[in-house]
């Protein structure tokens, strides 16, 4: 794990292509790279974009005429004065080959508008939240974790965080252990957020998709908790597809139903990806 030392003013590079009308060109602040698979990266908040924690942008670099964009969950919350991403790396793919590579100082491209069904106005008032994740999955969760309104909807939060090794699992780790912490929301996540990780590949103290723990009964017996019910809990899913695609199954068979903006309901999910 290594950290790029934070931008400087006068580390800014200057561009080699025109920026696009209607597109935020923002600076590159600090970049930290987790594993050769995950980093995280840190830009300059544009004044004007407004979004809901929870919410993603579309991100893209000044590296072509036409620029290739993707979707990012923002993984800051909604008061933070910097945006905060959490990518894979992936070796061909048209945005993160390219990404992986940035420096503090470096310019990154954002489309004005936020967007995304990952937000707390998705769902009814319940007793318990569930943030269910594999992978980058967690950056949405990153931001709600820390915006005072989740707190004030749900009496407890439990994140899970599914990745295929140990190391892949830091950052949500550091992410819990920090709210306590954090000088605007530690009092209000005292002794009200759980972690619950699983690793897929390598050896760990719980091994195994998380559909198949939850079926099973071991993710309420490690946790010591009742089990899902609609009547009590809510629900909100990012991560693979696969894992997207078997979660909504199983929380649908418990009888929990999709929301939207326009029709809160149990249980959302987010398919917005990078690549």
């Amino acid at each position: 794990m290594n950290t790029v030392p934070a931008f400087r003013a006068e580390d800014a590079r200057p561009l080699n292509f025109p920026i696009p009308p209607n597109v935020h060109a923002e600076t590159v602040v600090s970049v930290r790279h987790y594993t050769d698979r995950l980093f995280s990266f840190r830009v300059t908040r544009p004044q004007s974009l407004r979004f809901r924690s929870g919410e993603f942008v579309m991100i893209g670099l000044p590296n072509a005429e036409k620029p290739v964009f993707r979707a990012y969950s923002v993984a800051s919350p909604a008061w933070d004065d910097e945006l905060e991403f959490f990518s894979i790396k992936v070796p061909d793919g048209p945005l993160t080959s390219e990404l992986q590579k940035i420096q503090p100082g470096d310019t990154v491209l954002i489309r004005p508008k936020a967007t995304g069904t990952l937000v707390l106005d998705a769902l009814t008032p319940a007793k318990r939240l569930f943030m269910i994740s594999t992978g980058t999955g967690v950056a949405p969760f990153a931001s709600l974790l820390r915006d005072p309104e989740t707190y004030e909807k749900f009496e407890q939060v439990i994140l899970t965080h599914t990745c295929r090794d140990r190391a892949e699992l830091v950052y949500g780790q550091e992410l819990v252990a920090n709210l306590e912490n954090d000088p605007l929301i530690g009092e209000l996540t005292r002794g009200r957020v759980r972690l619950y990780n699983s690793t897929t590949r390598e050896p760990s103290e719980r091994m195994g998709r998380i559909t198949a723990l939850i079926s099973s009964g071991k993710f309420y017996e490690d946790l010591g908790i009742e089990r899902l019910n609609p009547e009590t809990d809510r629900v909100m899913i990012c991560g693979s597809m696969h894992m997207l695609r078997d979660v909504k199954e199983l929380v649908e068979g418990l009888g929990f139903v999709e929301g939207s903006l326009s029709s809160p309901a149990s249980f959302v999910v987010e398919r917005a990806f990078v690549g």
